[in-house]
């Protein structure tokens, strides 16, 4: 009877190892791709992750946009180098949105318990941004994670929403968090790094309205190669209601980078810290040529008709500008949008930190053969400071960055194994969302940044739409 009880012992202990061996393995992540009209949406899905499950369920009206983005995943499946394995499996009914959240509930519940305890299901969203701030809100309410492309919102009210969503994401232990790829770009890294060395930088001056402490550009083109092939935009990535305003959307990106480096790893309130000056918007235009040639349509969509002038050509307000005050540091940010580079380099992108010893400057121009470099430029009374010895603490995290002495300064060299291109970025954010979520943490910075960050962008529009 001892042997046997001992023998049913041994059992029950491996029948449990087995079962917890098959909670162990099973993948705890599930991606949902909710309307897919960005090309951000396929390059989140460039690279495998670790515990993500394989199948990707995707709900979506049934059309272009949804093929293209179909075949970008297809194209990374089918790859010689380090293809991926996803499958994905499509909805298309008109009531997308509902059915995704009916069958990402039933899905979780009808999961096994020791299943259902570690799973998480992620709602990606990249796409059409009209509806994006509600799609948010309404996915955190139904208990999904959310992991959404910038912008999360491109209006006052869509910002009311995301307020109300970061709540809910509280209250609920969910996650909700955007894709900022600009932390990874070795450039902002080492600037952002350099001016925490004081011996370097000094401090952060103040600068003024009309001679700003911080100042930001980025030039983006629409003509563009994404994963080797030129990107077809949808004809409502043209319209202003549907995709946002220049100043709503890429300044996102600015208005980021500027919190983060100049302020690492502090909280901003909205409420008190931040303060518009000003802010101004203007056109770029697309003659019904380029707009064939970027769609694929062979005219204008009605819902273009406000910004079409003489039939022929559509003017966008893709450009904008920002004048702010941050903790009362005076910064400028602008996006530009053109039709395609005449040299063919890429989005370009041009930065200025000023400190009281030292100017940390990112430039993209010819001189630099289009590829961001970044320079220590000493203010006029520090001309004669030898940086070498603090520039110590960036070569012991960054082995193989040096300082080259120039005219002005000195320009860093920044070996090739740093500079990954904008498309690796994703997963570099994605892995970030997937370790917060695994953890239920965040740093506590993060949330009130994104906010500060949205606040700035749409009080920015705002302030434009009245002085129309």
């Amino acid at each position: 009877m001892i042997v046997r009880r001992i023998h049913i012992a041994f059992l029950m202990i491996f029948i449990s190892c087995k079962n917890q061996s098959s909670v162990n393995d099973a993948k705890t992540v599930h991606l949902v791709t909710l309307d897919p009209g960005h090309f951000h949406a396929a390059l989140v899905q460039k690279t495998m992750y670790k515990d993500v499950d394989s199948v990707v369920h995707v709900y979506a009206p049934a059309g272009n946009d949804l093929q293209l983005h179909l075949d970008r995943i297809t194209a990374y499946n089918n790859r010689k180098e380090n293809p991926t394995h996803w499958k994905e499996e499509v909805y298309t009914g008109s009531d997308f949105f509902e059915k995704m959240i009916s069958d990402e509930k039933a899905r979780l519940n009808d999961a096994p318990d020791s299943y259902r305890v570690r799973q998480e299901n992620v709602i990606v969203l990249s796409g059409n941004n009209k509806r994006k701030a509600e799609y948010i809100l309404r996915s955190l309410q139904n208990g999904l994670n959310v992991l959404a492309d910038k912008p999360m919102t491109i209006d006052s009210k869509g910002f009311e929403q995301l307020k109300q969503a970061f709540d809910v994401a509280r209250k609920n232990n969910l996650l909700l968090y955007d894709i900022m790829t600009e932390w990874f770009e070795i450039t902002s890294v080492l600037q952002r790094e350099l001016s925490m060395i004081p011996e370097i930088f000094g401090t952060l001056q103040k600068g003024t309205a009309s001679n700003p402490a911080v100042v930001k550009e980025s030039t983006h083109y629409f003509y563009k190669y994404i994963s080797g092939n030129v990107v077809t935009r949808p004809p409502w990535f043209f319209d202003v209601s549907q995709q946002g305003e220049g100043i709503a959307d890429v300044m996102t990106h600015l208005v980021d980078l500027v919190q983060w480096e100049c302020f690492p790893g502090q909280a901003i309130d909205y409420t008190k810290d931040i303060r518009i000056d000003s802010a101004k918007h203007w056109t770029t235009d697309l003659s019904l040529d380029e707009f064939k040639t970027l769609t694929k349509v062979d005219s204008f969509p009605s819902y273009l008709s406000k910004n079409i002038s003489r039939d022929t050509t559509v003017k966008i307000f893709s450009n904008g500008e920002i004048d702010y005050t941050i903790r009362g540091v005076h910064a400028k940010t602008t996006t530009l949008w053109k039709y395609r580079s005449e040299n063919n380099t890429g989005d370009l992108y041009s930065a200025m930190m000023k400190g009281t010893k030292a100017n940390l400057v990112i430039r993209q121009g010819a001189e630099e053969n289009y590829q961001p470099t970044l320079y220590v430029e000493p203010t006029p009374s520090y001309k004669t400071i030898d940086v070498t010895t603090a520039f110590k603490k960036i070569q012991e995290k960054f082995p193989g960055v040096e300082l080259q002495a120039t005219k002005n300064g000195w320009r860093l060299i920044i070996p090739q194994k740093y500079k990954e291109g904008h498309e690796e970025h994703f997963a570099r954010v994605t892995k970030n969302f997937l370790e917060y979520l695994r953890k239920k943490d965040i740093p506590a910075w993060e949330v009130p940044n994104i906010l500060a960050k949205y606040y700035t962008t749409t009080k920015a529009l705002e302030l434009v739409s009245q002085t129309k």
